[in-house]
């Protein structure tokens, strides 16, 4: 899609990255696929959910191939309190067992239509991709331990792709099947196996912290792998964030061209990280 400067205009907002820039970014993706993953604690807020949803609506005008992996836990626990049910967490890893898979099930579904819904009011067309209709993930079960939780070890790249071919945006919960049982997937790790499977040319983690800092707690626009690793190794970074580094090296080494983890909070932030020079959050690359 050539789009002249003047559409330009009117599609990316005044608040938005340089259209000077936008124009030579779109030319620069235009036969790859973005991923991006939203974490569901970012979603809890209402505005930054609008924010997102209006961002989306936008690289879908200007004819970007994007697919979205959303997470869910905070809904997730919201629910499971209603019903009584304490979470348990190994690993950083919700154990889902038998009576918890169903309500995990409905809520990450739920969430998946609110998504396809609300884009559907900005004149975008969206398709739910999960475990009742659509579904493009097989799992197999992680340890036993952690109940009805699996791992992605096939992804029907065909179904996603013929959703982006009609010019609609996949939305994906992270759910999967195996043997018509559905399986709970960590929003990180499904995003990730996505990725690779499609050999996206970039997975953007979405998330609620600015994206990787240094020691003195200031932002790496951009970094290798191997100095993300010597980060870990020295405990710079810790925490919730490893698995989303992990993810994200895994994925670099799997035919991802590169990762950002990147700040959901800012106005606009997937479009500066996209079509402007100086991008938001952090960039590794291998």
């Amino acid at each position: 899609m050539n789009l002249q400067l003047e559409e330009l205009k009117k599609i990316i907002p005044n608040d938005g990255p340089p259209i000077e820039q936008v124009s030579k970014y779109i030319k620069k993706y235009k036969n790859d696929i973005i991923c991006l993953k939203y974490s569901g604690n970012v979603f809890l807020d209402r505005e930054i959910f609008n924010n997102f949803i209006h961002d989306l609506s936008i690289l879908n005008k200007l004819g970007l191939s994007i697919i979205v992996i959303h997470g869910g836990g905070p809904r997730i626990k919201k629910e499971l309190e209603k019903s009584n049910i304490q979470s348990e967490f190994i690993r950083g890893l919700r154990v889902t067992t038998e009576k918890m898979i169903d309500i995990v099930e409905n809520v990450l579904i739920d969430f998946n239509n609110d998504i396809v819904t609300s884009l559907e009011k900005m004149g975008t067309k969206a398709v739910g991709i999960h475990t009742k209709k659509n579904n493009a993930i097989e799992v197999k079960r992680d340890e036993p331990e952690l109940g009805f939780v699996g791992t992605p070890n096939k992804i029907n790249n065909e179904i996603i792709l013929n959703i982006i071919k009609d010019d609609k945006i996949p939305i994906i919960s992270p759910l999967g099947l195996q043997e018509n049982q559905a399986f709970n997937i960590n929003g990180d790790v499904a995003a990730g196996k996505i990725a690779q499977s499609l050999k996206c040319r970039r997975l953007l983690l979405m998330t609620n912290v600015e994206g990787v800092l240094d020691q003195n707690k200031k932002l790496i626009e951009e970094i290798s792998s191997s100095e993300i690793l010597e980060m870990v190794k020295n405990e710079t970074i810790t925490g919730g964030m490893i698995p989303k580094i992990n993810m994200g090296l895994e994925s670099i080494n799997n035919g991802v061209t590169a990762v950002g983890i990147i700040d959901a909070r800012p106005k606009h932030s997937i479009l500066f990280e996209l079509f402007s020079d100086k991008g938001s959050g952090t960039l590794i690359r291998k």
